[in-house]
């Protein structure tokens, strides 16, 4: 019995160690998905939009707000409840869910993501379930779930990648 447990145990950390390990694999490579190349992580106004400014502004202040289902404000966000705060803020009103955002936004090739601009995932089909709003370098800011905070992610993540489902402009 003693044995048992002790090879379960080993068999519980082997699992945990590749569980770990699988999170930082290799970034995927796909021709039609080319995320740009990386540049200043500091927004300047020349050349943006102020209401462009405004809204990775508004979002980068919200990072480490917690996650609330149903959540609009700074007491807590959903996805979709951060990226219509950060757009209101801005001046700018767009619909409130993120598959309403998906079919109002206008569809742009990843190739032209800028800042400000939305990306949509599909984190359980049929439907968009997932929107964040992308920074720059390959970085997006979004409320991820559950027990989690407002952050920024990447591209580069593989959970995140094989999710996205496009890029969409206001």
């Amino acid at each position: 019995m003693e044995v048992r447990m002790s090879f379960l145990k080993y068999l519980l950390w082997l699992l945990l160690i590749v569980q770990v390990t699988a999170c930082a694999g290799s970034n995927p490579k796909s021709s039609s998905r080319a995320i740009p190349a990386p540049v200043s992580s500091t927004i300047t106004k020349q050349g943006e939009a102020p209401a462009v400014v405004s809204v990775i502004n508004s979002a980068r202040k919200m990072l480490g707000v917690p996650y609330r289902y149903g959540g609009a404000s700074p007491s807590g966000f959903d996805c979709s409840g951060l990226v219509s705060y950060a757009y209101r803020s801005a001046g700018i009103s767009i619909p409130r869910s993120s598959a309403a955002q998906y079919l109002r936004a206008e569809k742009i090739p990843l190739s032209d993501l800028q800042p400000g601009d939305l990306l949509f995932f599909r984190l359980s089909p049929p439907k968009i379930s997932h929107v964040a709003i992308y920074d720059r370098g390959g970085r997006f800011i979004h409320a991820p779930s559950s027990g989690k905070r407002v952050s920024y992610a990447s591209l580069d993540n593989p959970y995140w990648y094989k999710h996205l489902v496009g890029a969409g402009r206001f």
